[in-house]
C-alpha cells in the first residue's frame, strides 16, 4: 500500500486560509456546509453551552474555531505544530485550547468530553478503529461523535484522488490512498465494536453548479464552490453516533 502523505499540512500556514488552487481549498469550501451542520445538531442536543468539546486532527481550525462562536470551551488536538500555530491565529473567539498531540493516544481524561468530531482523518491513517476506540474513551456516555470519510470504490478513487489531482494544480501525491477509504458497512461495525449508536449518515460530496464548472475552467476553487449533504454516499459520506 501506498504511504499516504501526511506531511502537507505541515507546510500550509496561512494557505489554510488564503489559497484558492491547493487542495486544502476544497476543505475549506467544505467547512462552509459542514461547520453549520454540526454546530445545529450539537445546539438541538444541549441547551447547555458552557458543554466540552473536542475536534480531534483539528488541522488549521476550521470547525473548532466556528465552534467556539456558539460555545465556550473547545479544544482542538493535531499532531501538526505548525497548523495549529494558524488555528490559533485565526481563532476570532480566542476561546480553543489547540493541544499538539496524537489522536491514538491523545492527553485527556476518560469520559470528559460531551462531543468529539473526527472530520476529513479516519481516511489519513491506517488503523480508523483505534482512533474512534480513542475518540469513545474521553467521550461521556450520551456524548456525540461526529465523523466525515470516503467511501472505498472505483468513483471514489477517480473523484477524490484521479481528479483533485489534475483539477487543484498544486495538489501533492498521496495526499489520499484509496485503500485507507472506508465503506459506510465497515464504519458502522467500527461503530459498534467501539459501543457507539449510529444516528444518521448522510451522502457527501460537491454542488454541481455553475460555480463548480467556473472552478473546475479556471483550475481554482472559487469562493462559492460548494458541497452538500445528500443521499449518495457513493463518494463520501457524514454522519453522527451516541456513545452507549
Amino acid at each position: 500500500m501506498k504511504k499516504i502523505n501526511n506531511d502537507y499540512y505541515n507546510h500550509l500556514g496561512e494557505d489554510w486560509y488564503t489559497a484558492d488552487d491547493d487542495p486544502i481549498a476544497v476543505l475549506r469550501a467544505e467547512s462552509k456546509t459542514k461547520n453549520p451542520w454540526v454546530i445545529n445538531l450539537i445546539k438541538n442536543h444541549y441547551e447547555n453551552r458552557d458543554i466540552n468539546i473536542a475536534d480531534i486532527a483539528c488541522g488549521g481550525g476550521f470547525l473548532a474555531n466556528d465552534i467556539a462562536q456558539e460555545f465556550s470551551n473547545i479544544t482542538g488536538l493535531d499532531a501538526s505544530e505548525s497548523s495549529l500555530e494558524t488555528a490559533r491565529k485565526n481563532d476570532r473567539s480566542n476561546r480553543v485550547k489547540y493541544v499538539h498531540g496524537d489522536a491514538y493516544n491523545t492527553p485527556f481524561e476518560d469520559n470528559f468530553f460531551d462531543v468529539v468530531c473526527t472530520m476529513d482523518f479516519l481516511e489519513h491513517i491506517e488503523d480508523p478503529q483505534k482512533i474512534i476506540d480513542e475518540c469513545a474513551r474521553v467521550l461521556k456516555p450520551g456524548g456525540i461523535f461526529f465523523f466525515q470519510t470516503f467511501n472505498r470504490n472505483f468513483i471514489s478513487w477517480l473523484v477524490v484522488i484521479k481528479f483533485m489531482e489534475w483539477f487543484v494544480p498544486n495538489t501533492p501525491k498521496n495526499l489520499h490512498v484509496k485503500e485507507l477509504f472506508i465503506k459506510p458497512c465497515e464504519i458502522e461495525s467500527m461503530l459498534l465494536k467501539s459501543s457507539f449508536n449510529l444516528q444518521e449518515l448522510h451522502g457527501w460530496g460537491p454542488r454541481i453548479n455553475k460555480h463548480f464548472i467556473k472552478s473546475i475552467l479556471t483550475r481554482k476553487v472559487t469562493k462559492d464552490f460548494s458541497f452538500k449533504i445528500s443521499k449518495r454516499k457513493t463518494i463520501g459520506y457524514i454522519g453522527y453516533a451516541y456513545k452507549m
